[in-house]
């Protein structure tokens, strides 16, 4: 019985124009049984017996070829949905967007689908939102900046997670270390009347953050007054501002504190959006940033470091964030053990927005280069 050579194999695999290419013209391009290709396309456990060079000639010629899984057919097969739930407050520019960028690149990376809902803070709609994703055959949760009263009733991954449920992994920054290097910063610099935006009362970071702050100042010895304090509102509360308004929130509460009338020589933000509008609003009122105030971020959104002058801020490291909870989402689901919480360090971005109390140097608009990164 005469056999295929590999040129004869390769040709009878090619597919006709317009034609799908399938798992078993693959398998035939590259001399292998269509199970063993399966098992390497598919990322099935059993995958692991085939040698790592096999793996990247199997991924390789699938890309090559244009081969993409019938997903209907894997989960026939399967009886899984590979789809994933995932609810934030609100899809808009910043922490939130940034952190579901990284759940996106690993969840598509690892040909999962997932379903995203916005819940506004509003525990009637997440409630809701919860059922129908699970009426939808999601196999888990991914949660942002989402806060929990009781464990959902599937296995959960929730960036900026606080309270312990059984089945729930928190992946958090670590608040304490991000308040020390921010306050830290500020005080080397020769500030000591520092003004503070808290976060909204609903955001999972606000009390946390806080309280780190109050520990950091205590132990630098720096005063936090009560009338250089403001609470940002939100839209969650009755305030005015939507998602889509963040930066005037920002630029609202920088004319309040100023409005005050009260001495300040810095402000500390809870985020960089606040941050970025209070700077607008300061020099509207003709105050230098940073001659006269220097200001301080939170998260280094992408767009802090093309602020003018460049925003100094804490780093979170958002997408990184959203990338490692997919991922333990997906080590849950595939039946391994994961932590009940996952901390990440922070790291300060100094860039031109912060400078000694009455400075005379003026930002050169370099704020892309040179910054200084400190953890």
């Amino acid at each position: 019985m005469k056999t295929k050579g590999p040129r004869r194999a390769a040709a009878a695999a090619a597919p006709k124009p317009g034609q799908p290419v399938t798992l078993k013209m693959l398998a035939q391009r590259l001399g292998l049984s269509p199970a063993s290709v399966s098992l390497v396309i598919n990322g099935a456990p059993g995958a692991q017996s085939i040698p790592a060079k096999t793996q990247e000639r199997i991924r390789a010629a699938a890309q090559e070829m244009g081969y993409r899984p019938n997903q209907l057919a894997r989960s026939l097969r399967s009886r899984r949905s590979f789809t994933i739930g995932i609810l934030v407050p609100e899809v808009s520019e910043g922490y939130g967007a940034t952190v579901l960028s990284g759940a996106d690149a690993h969840l598509v990376g690892e040909s999962y689908f997932f379903l995203v809902a916005s819940h506004r803070n509003r525990p009637e709609r997440l409630e809701e939102y919860f059922r129908v994703l699970i009426d939808r055959a999601v196999e888990g949760f991914l949660l942002i900046n989402t806060p929990l009263e009781a464990a959902p009733a599937l296995p959960t991954v929730v960036v900026a997670g606080h309270r312990k449920f059984p089945g729930v992994t928190n992946v958090v920054i670590d608040h304490d270390q991000a308040a020390l290097l921010a306050l830290t910063h500020l005080a080397e610099l020769g500030h000591k009347e520092i003004a503070f935006f808290k976060g909204h009362r609903t955001s999972a970071d606000t009390e946390y953050r806080w309280n780190a702050i109050l520990k950091a100042a205590k132990h630098l010895r720096l005063e936090i007054r009560p009338d250089l304090t403001l609470q940002l509102e939100g839209q969650s509360l009755g305030g005015s501002f939507t998602p889509d308004q963040a930066y005037e929130e920002g630029y609202v509460f920088g004319r309040k504190l100023l409005e005050r009338g009260h001495p300040f020589t810095a402000l500390f933000a809870f985020n960089d959006i606040s941050a970025i509008g209070a700077m607008r609003a300061f020099r509207e009122a003709g105050r230098h940033v940073p001659n006269e105030v220097s200001v301080v971020g939170f998260d280094d959104v992408q767009s802090a470091a093309f602020q003018n002058p460049g925003l100094t801020t804490v780093r979170q490291p958002l997408a990184e964030m959203g990338e490692m909870a997919a991922r333990t989402l997906l080590r849950r689901l595939a039946g391994e053990t994961t932590p009940a919480e996952i901390t990440v360090m922070p790291q300060l971005i100094v860039r031109e927005s912060t400078a000694a109390p009455g400075s005379s140097r003026k930002p050169d608009g370099g704020s892309r280069k040179g910054s200084t990164v400190l953890a």
